[in-house]
């Protein structure tokens, strides 16, 4: 049976049953015999749990989950993310509701994790490939665990409190679920981790085919997340000390391994203009996701004017603040020099390189094109569709496809779930929080300013010598620049509580002698009730034993 047909199947016993995603039908077309008579068969059903895995290239109606914090905005309002800035998100109009499609990931875990049994190695033996294949086979489970966990999370970092399901259920089983305290999915997540962690390879053998597979390195990863968010405000509000322990500890773990490393930014494979496959290159790269050919970001992102561009999630000018002067100082709007050179002065730069990384700014080249931002150019206001920060998307662009309708160009576009700047954040932020800034307790092999200045010296900034808050909201902004359109500043807003920040965007405006003003762009609403997200009220009339989260009623 050829793998489409595999994967078909999985689907259709997912679709079976739209009525609850956490109940679908054993009964998928294949009996279980059949679908663990080759290794192609079982491999296949292993993708189709793999096929679960998030990505943030644009989930909300075209928007990043990063255009709905204070770093971006999406420029068209039809999309779903407008109703999370008017605060019209409800039960019954669910925004990024994950929860029936990391149910139905669960659920096909737990079904593989139950019928998985090495006496179908018998019949396999006569396989060609047994001895290439075997290996494989035997490490499945161990991934499907890992995977399960990561879903876990995704659920558990929107959700808060959501059912713990280790087995696969009947219909009556699922509709009397109650709802698992968070505490304890962060415990089970962590626990999966730590006992799946040693039986993964640090890497597989062949490295383009096999890489995106789980490894050593992403179950410790994900644990490290894990435990840094169960620590932070949102879950921790008595500010216990010992999750912050464990929260270094577990990145610790990571770090001391000596696997992965960072790159200078000059050179990661990361920020290629052409990145691709390369950026499965980086040293630095934990885990992704991987993804076909494509140039729908391309399609979605680029500047209006540039041709098949339609603009979409545009960086604001409260995350260009937040990027540093190259000498380390932040901008500052009443220094006369900063506002004179936002970008560049002559053909120096002037700003964190991780900004030109990040963002395409007036007067900067994109695809070779200068893209002008400024109010009646190419690429400016008042085009329809035309940036209203002042600033365009760079970060995930691939510069080398094409939208020309002859000849349209697609290349691969994986999203990173996991990489090392990521993990020394993580320690650095643990470690604040449990010791301060510079102290290294006994087991430990570094500093939380150690561990930051390790991610600010990769992107050629001087070392943070601040000390108490000061270093701390340094460091803060250090994940937001490092990690910017990567998918964590929305949940960082969220673990922090303070999503006050993101009620006032702000963007630039740009004269075409080069004269730039700071102006407001627009209001939004938070309420605190978005810390978590709402359960779906099908859901709740389904069971409604599952209970709403906070302030979501009416």
């Amino acid at each position: 049976m050829k793998l489409h047909k595999v994967l078909t199947i999985v689907c259709m016993g997912c679709s079976l049953t739209a009525c609850n995603y956490l109940d679908f039908d054993e009964s998928v077309g294949k009996t279980k015999d059949e679908v663990y008579s080759t290794f192609a068969n079982i491999k296949s059903l292993v993708t189709a749990i793999y096929s679960f895995l998030p990505q943030d290239f644009g989930v909300i109606g075209g928007a990043l989950r990063e255009s709905a914090t204070d770093n971006a905005m999406y420029v068209w309002n039809t999309s779903g993310v407008y109703k999370i800035y008017e605060d019209k998100w409800a039960p019954t109009n669910t925004i990024d509701d994950v929860w029936g499609n990391m149910y139905s990931g669960i659920r096909a875990a737990n079904s593989y994790l139950e019928n998985y049994n090495e006496d179908f190695l018998d019949r396999l033996s006569l396989d060609d490939n047994y001895k290439d294949e075997i290996k494989k086979f035997r490490m499945y489970p161990y991934e499907v665990r890992a995977l399960r966990a990561f879903y876990y999370f995704e659920l558990a970092k929107r959700y808060g409190d959501v059912p713990l399901v280790k087995r696969t259920l009947d219909l009556e089983e699922v509709n009397q679920l109650k709802r698992t305290p968070f505490v304890e999915v962060i415990d089970f997540i962590a626990n999966e981790c730590t006992q799946i962690a040693p039986r993964l390879p640090i890497n597989h053998n062949n490295f383009y085919e096999e890489t995106g597979r789980v490894t050593r390195g992403m179950a410790m990863a994900l644990k490290s997340r894990a435990l840094l968010y169960a620590a932070s405000k949102l879950h921790n509000p008595t500010e216990d000390i010992r999750k912050w322990q464990d929260a270094a500890i577990a990145a610790h773990d990571i770090i001391r391994e000596g696997w992965y490393s960072l790159p200078n930014i000059d050179n990661d494979p990361l920020y290629n203009r052409d990145g691709a496959n390369e950026v499965l290159k980086s040293s630095q790269l934990i885990f992704e996701r991987r993804n076909g050919d494509d140039n729908s970001f391309e399609k979605n992102n680029l500047p209006i004017g540039f041709e098949g561009g339609k603009s979409g999630n545009v960086p604001t000018q409260n995350l260009v603040d937040a990027f540093e002067m190259a000498t380390g100082e932040p901008f500052d709007w009443n220094n006369a020099e900063h506002v004179k050179y936002p970008y560049v002065k002559g053909n120096k730069q002037t700003r964190d390189p991780r900004f030109y990384k990040t963002i395409v700014y007036n007067g900067a080249s994109l695809m070779g094109t200068t893209v002008e931002t400024f109010e009646g150019g190419r690429n400016g206001l008042p085009l329809e569709g035309a940036t209203p920060t002042g600033y365009y998307l760079r970060k995930y662009i691939n510069e080398t496809v094409s939208l020309n309708p002859e000849n349209p160009q697609s290349k691969a576009h994986h999203f990173i779930l996991f990489r090392y700047a990521e993990i020394l954040l993580n320690y650095a932020e643990a470690m604040y929080k449990y010791v301060g800034e510079d102290e290294i307790p006994v087991g430990f092999t570094l500093s939380a300013r150690q561990a930051l200045n390790q991610v600010r010296k990769a992107a050629n900034m001087c070392d943070v010598t601040d000390t108490g808050e000061a270093f701390y909201k340094r460091l803060k902004n250090e994940r937001r620049v490092e990690l910017a359109f990567e998918d964590h500043r929305f949940w960082d807003i969220r673990r922090w509580k303070s999503g006050e920040v993101v009620t006032q965007i702000e963007g630039v405006q740009v004269t075409s002698s080069g004269e730039y003003t700071k102006i407001p762009v627009q209001k939004r609403i938070w309420d605190d009730k978005m810390y978590l997200y709402p359960i779906s009220k099908n859901e709740l009339n389904k069971n409604p034993g599952l209970g709403q989260n906070t302030g979501w009623n009416n």
